[in-house]
């Protein structure tokens, strides 16, 4: 597993731990990463972008005899997609979709126009490549009078996120909000990008609702395992607290997500309700999710099955989710 210290290693790592046939070999580029202090084994890995980064993780797999390779990072999701081939033909299964499936999951605005020609329900939207069209795709979906949501095409977790609202309390925001909340204007983003490169952006509808994340297990392109978790307290874009829900509305709509594209393994899809009460996607991950350990507490272990799939080649048996069943993270300390 690489990743060693990305925010859900930690539960990926008990998760696989708790099937003994498991050996677990956890890596990662920072030596001081917790999954060191986590697993009895771990090893130093180079960046993804370090030009030896194939090499070096396919010659560690090898001296390791590694059976599957579960990487975490999304950069190397890229790097290694291309390369299941190479790998596969020392005996090594890499979880990770291929080339064009990712790139469509981890680009906001290919997304949206890749479901849009499936005819699959998404926010309205438009693909703008300067201040200029930002500032009309906004007008055009309704601001002022209301809020609209900008994000950068290409991003990772809320980074770049903003909802344009003219309706906010800026006194509000300085005195009962941290500074990492959502909500700017039209007019500060415009200031902010002022004599600065602009990448493309998407410019959405606003959607008020509740939110879901939901984890699938995918294999050979089609979803076996959908759960929905019900994001009940979030912080820095991580759910904290959460509560998983049967809401077969939900389930279909991840289920013609999933099958529109030739995904493999954990995939993670977040969605939001729209003012007319559809449910609308957000974004795909497009690899396991840090809080994906929760589902736990449901009966259901996806990393676990993840691996299992990807060694034995075929769908481990699943018991149906414990519907109901609400959960709430923590930070804990490891000592060394």
């Amino acid at each position: 597993m690489t990743g060693g210290g990305a925010p859900g290693a930690a539960g990926i790592i008990r998760c696989l731990k708790m099937d003994s046939r498991i050996q677990l070999l956890v890596g990662d580029a920072n030596p001081e990463a917790v999954g060191r202090y986590l697993n009895e084994a771990f090893i130093d890995l180079p960046l993804a972008s370090d030009p030896d980064f194939i090499d070096r993780l396919l010659a560690i797999s090898i001296d390791h005899k590694i059976d599957v390779l579960f990487p975490l990072v999304t950069r190397e999701l890229f790097k290694l997609a291309g390369e299941k081939e190479r790998f596969l033909q020392h005996g090594i299964r890499i979880i990770v979709s291929d080339d064009e499936s990712l790139r469509i999951a981890n680009d906001k605005s290919a997304l949206v126009d890749h479901l849009k020609k499936h005819h699959i329900l998404v926010p309205e939207f438009k693909i703008v490549h300067s201040l200029e069209e930002l500032e009309q795709a906004a007008i055009e979906l309704g601001y002022p009078q209301k809020n609209v949501v900008v994000k950068p095409s290409v991003s990772n977790g809320s980074r770049g996120v903003r909802v344009l609202s003219e309706q906010i309390d800026e006194y509000d925001l300085l005195m009962n909000y941290k500074p990492s909340n959502l909500y700017s204007s039209l007019s500060k983003i415009k200031s902010t990008f002022e004599g600065k490169p602009f990448p493309e952006f998407l410019v959405s509808e606003y959607l008020p609702g509740d939110e879901f994340t939901i984890d699938t297990l995918v294999f050979q392109g089609e979803p076996y395992c959908i759960v929905p978790r019900r994001r009940l307290k979030m912080v820095e874009g991580i759910s904290t607290k959460g509560r998983f829900e049967k809401n077969e509305t939900i389930i279909e709509y991840a289920r013609a997500i999933i099958s529109s594209m030739n995904l493999s393994g954990p995939i993670g899809i977040q969605v939001k309700q729209a003012e007319d009460g559809q449910f609308k996607v957000l974004e795909i991950n497009p690899r396991i999710q840090g809080t994906s350990v929760s589902a736990l507490g449901a009966g259901i272990n996806l990393p676990l099955n993840a691996v299992l799939q990807e060694f034995y080649q075929t769908i481990p048996p699943l018991d149906e989710p414990k519907w109901g069943v609400s959960f709430t993270r923590y930070y804990m300390e490891v000592f060394h």
